[in-house]
């Protein structure tokens, strides 16, 4: 392995033999745009609350920065295609929709466990260093998979593959070897805009930029405060995570199903039923979730999404759920709990705030609740 041209044929062995499907050898040079784009994007505020985008912008806008001795990118994809249409659950409004790449094991741990093996074996055959990366730190992942060739950053920012649709991990491999650089792949985005119109919530502003503050998965996973009341209704049912954008693009048509067991989607997870999930304590969420990417939001953010989905459900009889939740010890959840009841049964709602309000004499405990209602769970 000590030609250049050599290495890259055998990294892509070492890669297919630990179960990743593609990959791709890129310069930590690669994606200067990229840090212009991040730099935009943080500028005008697109990025919400997530603040640790801003302060690890300078590392993530060059590999270099991050470890200066790089100079190879192995950049690796782990198709987890799903089974039958991940949009379908959609329509079973009692029901939660969970991303599809959250259903199964945690990716993170499942592809980082494979990154290291390829990097232990690569520093034992051909010397150098090398550290592996999978979502944790400041990579920029898609761009460098992009200048690697395994795909091009859509119009929905996400990576589109011509082999595998829009259903692929990444992980990366930094090494101090020298390894021959794959070409990029071209966009072949065309004029669609198939993922620019199906965002519920229009999260896109142009093509190919994310306002990440109006995006679902942003709302459901990263977002820590009450989700905005405007964008309530237009959530549905998803409780963690949204697959719109990915699934209706067109390349699809090429996908196949993902391979690794770990990562298939579990049973209790493809459609859960929102009344059972509203009634999740602490430890039966820890429970539920075990090893899956859902486990990090927390029971409390969780319990929010899923009372937004009740509240969306157009199902009185789910209003029962909300009403118990009225005096969950969270404020975030008390707050979700007040929408969804206005949602589904007003006149309770206002029955209740009634009582409470006899009960309480000075109306602080009415004050609360509407603050809930303008998006305010503060106590």
């Amino acid at each position: 392995m000590s030609d250049p041209a050599e290495r890259r044929r055998a990294i892509r062995e070492l890669a297919r033999a630990h179960g990743f499907d593609v990959a791709g050898i890129v310069r930590p040079d690669a994606i200067a745009g990229a840090e212009t784009r991040l730099a935009r994007f943080l500028a005008e505020g697109l990025h919400g609350d997530m603040a640790w985008m801003e302060t690890t912008a300078e590392r993530r806008g060059d590999p270099r920065a991050l470890w200066p001795e790089v100079r190879s990118i192995i950049m690796l994809g782990l198709n987890y295609g799903p089974e039958g249409d991940p949009l379908a659950i959609l329509q079973a409004r009692g029901r939660g929709a969970i991303s599809a790449y959250a259903q199964g094991e945690d990716y993170h741990e499942v592809i980082k466990s494979k990154l290291e093996r390829i990097a232990r074996t690569l520093v034992e055959t051909a010397g150098g260093e090398a550290k592996v990366f999978v979502d944790t730190a400041a990579v920029m992942e898609k761009p460098l998979a992009a200048a690697a060739g395994l795909g091009w950053q859509g119009k929905h920012t996400n990576l589109v593959s011509l082999e595998f649709g829009s259903w692929l991990f990444l992980g990366a491999v930094f090494t101090t070897l020298d390894v021959e650089p794959d070409a990029p792949e071209s966009d072949h985005c065309g004029s669609c805009r198939a993922c620019l119109d199906v965002c519920p919530t229009a999260a896109f502003p142009a093509p190919y930029r994310l306002d990440a503050r109006r995006c679902i998965s942003y709302l459901t996973i990263e977002h820590k405060g009450p989700i905005p009341r405007e964008l309530r209704p237009l959530m549905g049912n998803r409780i963690f995570g949204c697959d719109d954008c990915l699934a209706v693009c067109p390349w699809n048509k090429f996908a196949k199903t993902g391979r690794e067991a770990k990562l298939a989607a579990r049973e209790a997870l493809r459609a859960p039923r929102l009344d059972d999930l509203a009634r999740l304590d602490d430890s039966a969420f820890r429970a539920l979730f075990a090893k899956s990417p859902v486990k990090r939001t927390g029971r409390i953010r969780f319990v929010r999404n899923v009372l937004i989905a009740i509240g969306n459900s157009g199902d009185p009889a789910l209003a029962a759920e909300a009403e118990i939740l009225l005096d969950d010890a969270a404020p975030l959840v008390r707050g979700a709990a007040v929408w969804a009841l206005s949602r589904l049964a007003p006149a309770r709602l206002c029955a209740l705030a009634a009582q409470r309000r006899e009960a309480e004499k000075d109306g602080s405990v009415q004050a609360e609740w509407a603050a809930a209602l303008d998006g305010d769970t503060s106590p």
